[in-house]
């Protein structure tokens, strides 16, 4: 148990965070994952600079590594291509 106020907080703050980045891991995840099962090119073509966006932000703010952004970015790119 934490026994000064300030690491009191940091308990708090810290599961709120997680919370968060875990929603916000999980929305992209679910987003990619509808995106590399649709077969339909303009559906793909809509979908791709929403996906890169979210993944930009989550490298950004940390909740991913930034080269996992990029790499996914370009595997959804690649998906959109061999459409």
């Amino acid at each position: 148990m934490a026994n000064h106020k300030s690491a009191e907080k940091r308990i708090r703050s810290n599961d709120s965070k997680r919370v968060r980045n875990r929603y916000q891991a999980k929305t992209t995840r679910n987003l990619l994952k509808e995106l590399r099962s649709s077969k339909d090119k303009a559906e793909v073509s809509k979908l791709v600079p929403e996906v890169s966006a979210m993944l930009d932000r989550l490298a950004k703010k940390n909740v991913i590594h930034k080269n996992k952004a990029a790499n996914l970015k370009s595997s959804i790119q690649m998906h959109l291509n061999s459409l």
